[in-house]
């Protein structure tokens, strides 16, 4: 089987070109390296090119029929979704339909993409299962939320199946310390606390700490990238045995506080990690936990690595190896 990995350089991408080639894959991976990386690639043939770019697509899929489709190549600032949002909707959107266009054409039709828990925005209910209301609050999630309704009328129209996972919070780091995050820069809580500890960064600011939650502190589902790998590895696999078009939401089922976790960083790395607190940011809800019960009973999917000491053992390994 061969599978086409768009944004196969990047955090969640370049785990899953490992775990595919694991399996026995021959993995194609295409990436601009606007934001990835050139040597989290391994095993897999590499195209540099971008979505953009209508002749290479063209001519990457007249070169190999690709068995399907993994799509990663998005922006992922929600800050910078608000300041600069025609970035967003352009690379977000527009290009993903370019890509679309392209699979249509060429009869590819099994295609896996990375959404987001930000299309449902403020939550209503907690947790949130796939029928919780989308009303999503910044051009970030407005536009996966679009891509996910073009993808329900490309398969009407042109029996283009998909599967769309929505993550909660993406976290952790390859258990064999090979692989791990580099965003540049970075936003994401663990990786920020990791680099505390390690005294590449002097602190860390806790955005608010008058939350209506027990510490005070915002609330969130971490999900291992190893266990998001494992769901995309089983979506693919259910549309190749004929499955119709879905969503699923992919997280643990309980939430850790900011306090929680940085606490926890300091107990995995028996290092002090300063904080300081800072005012709210705007559109941060109080709590964000999955109910990935639909993932689990319908692609028997279970994440293994949910502890949150072992995700954060997992990428403390990667800092403190870098």
């Amino acid at each position: 089987m061969r599978v086409l990995v768009v944004g196969g350089a990047g955090y969640i991408g370049s785990h899953m070109v490992k775990l595919l080639n694991l399996r026995g894959f021959e993995v194609t991976v295409l990436d601009n390296l606007a934001n990835g990386h050139r040597d989290a690639v391994q095993g897999a043939r590499f195209v540099l090119g971008d979505l953009y770019e209508r002749e290479i697509l063209d001519r990457l899929f007249g070169e190999t029929h690709f068995d399907g489709v993994m799509h990663f190549a998005s922006y992922i600032q929600v800050g910078e979704s608000v300041r600069e949002p025609a970035k967003y909707y352009r690379n977000n959107v527009f290009k993903t339909q370019n890509l679309l266009d392209v699979m249509v054409a060429h009869r590819v039709c099994n295609f896996i993409f990375s959404s987001t828990a930000a299309i449902f925005g403020e939550p209503i209910h907690i947790p949130m299962a796939e029928d919780h209301p989308k009303q999503p609050m910044n051009p970030y999630g407005r536009g996966k939320w679009m891509v996910e309704q073009m993808l329900e009328d490309y398969d009407t129209a042109y029996g283009l199946r998909s599967t769309c996972l929505r993550y909660f919070n993406a976290a952790g780091a390859d258990p064999d310390g090979e692989l791990g995050e580099r965003h540049d820069p970075e936003t994401h809580l663990i990786p920020l606390a990791l680099q505390v500890a390690s005294g590449r960064r002097p602190s860390i600011t806790v955005f608010g700490d008058d939350y209506a939650t027990p510490d005070g502190t915002c609330i969130r589902d971490y999900i291992h990238v190893n266990d998001l790998g494992e769901a995309h590895w089983l979506a693919l696999q259910r549309l190749w045995e004929g499955g119709s078009s879905t969503a699923y939401n992919l997280g643990n089922g309980h939430g850790f506080s900011v306090r929680e976790v940085i606490d926890t960083a300091r107990a995995v790395t028996g290092r002090e990690i300063p904080v300081e607190y800072g005012q709210r940011r705007p559109g941060d809800p109080a709590r964000l936990v999955a109910d990935a019960r639909r993932a689990q009973a319908e692609l028997g999917w279970k994440p293994r690595r949910a502890d949150l000491a072992t995700i954060i053992t997992d990428a403390w390994r990667w800092e403190v190896g870098r």
